[in-house]
């Protein structure tokens, strides 16, 4: 498949970078900036966790990151911005840090134009402790969710569930008063779709309160 030349001009002028959505960033209504294009992708060598973020919401949050592993794949958006949008992104995901990925550990339907530098968001590692444990919150994941489902259907939204690790992570229904802020509205289908999904989810870890990490 052949590169857009819009992508392909910008790209040639510098003014192109790409970052690796894997969490809230694969739902396109929650970016702050008005992206150039963005494709469903996977990358090798990560994998996606939840992590606790005690200082998002004024309580134990537990939000998306990722670590290395050689073995795992993660599903994603990759997301093409213009670079001058670079630190509007970097202040979104603040408590993150910016890592550069290397092009041969992605895979996509089209092409990353050449000279593009593609990165990924890992959460700092420095995050102070908590004296609760995390919730997950379910207006952010809510937003996950239905960014999975539209970009990588319903087989993409399951197996980000089963892949992620940490479900066994509390949930804490804040979905009639969103404490994440750039929360999302579910149709009739999705909340259905979620809640069942997330049912088996939480079936298989009750059965098996230490599964194997995959």
């Amino acid at each position: 498949m052949r590169i857009s030349p819009d992508l392909a001009d910008l790209a040639s002028s510098g003014k192109l970078v790409a970052y690796f959505g894997y969490g809230s960033l694969v739902n396109r209504a929650t970016h702050r900036t008005e992206i150039v294009h963005a494709v469903p992708a996977r990358l090798r060598g990560w994998r996606r966790i939840w992590r606790p973020r005690p200082d998002m919401p004024g309580f134990p949050a537990a939000l998306l990151s990722v670590r290395r592993d050689p073995d795992a794949i993660c599903d994603g958006l990759l997301v093409f911005d213009r670079a001058e949008n670079l630190a509007a992104v970097d202040e979104r995901e603040a408590r993150y840090r910016r890592l550069p990925v290397e092009i041969e550990a992605l895979e996509t339907e089209e092409p990353v134009p050449s000279g593009v530098p593609v990165y990924v968001y890992e959460a700092d590692p420095d995050i102070p402790h908590h004296p609760e444990p995390p919730k997950i919150l379910r207006s952010y994941l809510d937003a996950v969710l239905q960014g999975f489902l539209a970009e990588h259907g319903e087989d993409g939204m399951r197996r980000f569930i089963e892949e992620t690790e940490g479900f066994d992570t509390p949930l804490h229904d804040d979905r009639h008063a969103p404490l994440y802020p750039r929360a999302v509205m579910l149709n009739g289908h999705e909340r259905s779709l979620f809640a069942t999904a997330l049912e088996m989810r939480v079936a298989a870890v009750t059965a098996d309160p230490h599964p194997p990490k995959l």
